[in-house]
């Protein structure tokens, strides 16, 4: 392997496990010392505590180039598709390997999926860290009941039943009480 791509992985990892490591300090700091909304949500969750991410490493972030008013040119129209903004396969392969270490997540690898909370499909930023986490498949809730809601919030949003941002919130929040909501 060349040199140059060695020391730029390298760096990728490190740039990464420094901005997990210094995530809960800054968000103290960017709320005065408070604990953020999100933490102060965790604890109105629905679901079990394993089937959401950590609210201080993963709040969940938006895209910039998204939002309620190009809604019908990017996430609503036909022509959109998440591949458009995916990130590459590489880069949330080695992302899972090193949140799984740091958070203590046991099992292969495979038995996570490296997810978006807010998901692509809701505008969900495709590679900052505050908004990736390995999810796991099982037990249920996991990964695949949390697509539904992604799939069902989208509809959602684009039929215009509700703003971007409340769907963001929503899943961002509990994504399970909306999976739960649907299911009834």
């Amino acid at each position: 392997m060349r040199p140059a791509i060695v020391f730029g992985a390298i760096l990728l990892l490190v740039s990464v496990a420094f901005v997990l490591r210094r995530a809960p300090s800054i968000a103290r700091r960017a709320s005065g010392g408070k604990s953020s909304d999100h933490v102060a949500r965790r604890n109105e969750r629905v679901g079990p505590a394993w089937a959401y991410p950590d609210s201080i490493r993963t709040p969940g972030t938006t895209n910039p180039d998204i939002s309620q008013a190009n809604i019908d040119e990017t996430i609503c129209n036909s022509g959109w598709s998440t591949k458009l903004v995916r990130p590459k396969e590489s880069y949330t392969a080695k992302l899972k390997v090193l949140q799984m270490r740091e958070w203590g997540f046991s099992g292969r690898t495979s038995d996570y999926e490296e997810d978006h909370l807010i998901s692509l499909e809701l505008g969900g930023h495709p590679t900052d860290a505050r908004n990736l986490w390995p999810e796991p498949y099982s037990p249920k809730p996991g990964a695949r009941e949390k697509d539904v809601v992604e799939r069902y919030l989208h509809r959602q949003v684009c039929q215009g039943v509700l703003p971007l941002s409340e769907a963001q919130q929503q899943i961002a929040t509990d994504w399970y009480k909306v999976y739960v909501a649907i299911e009834k």
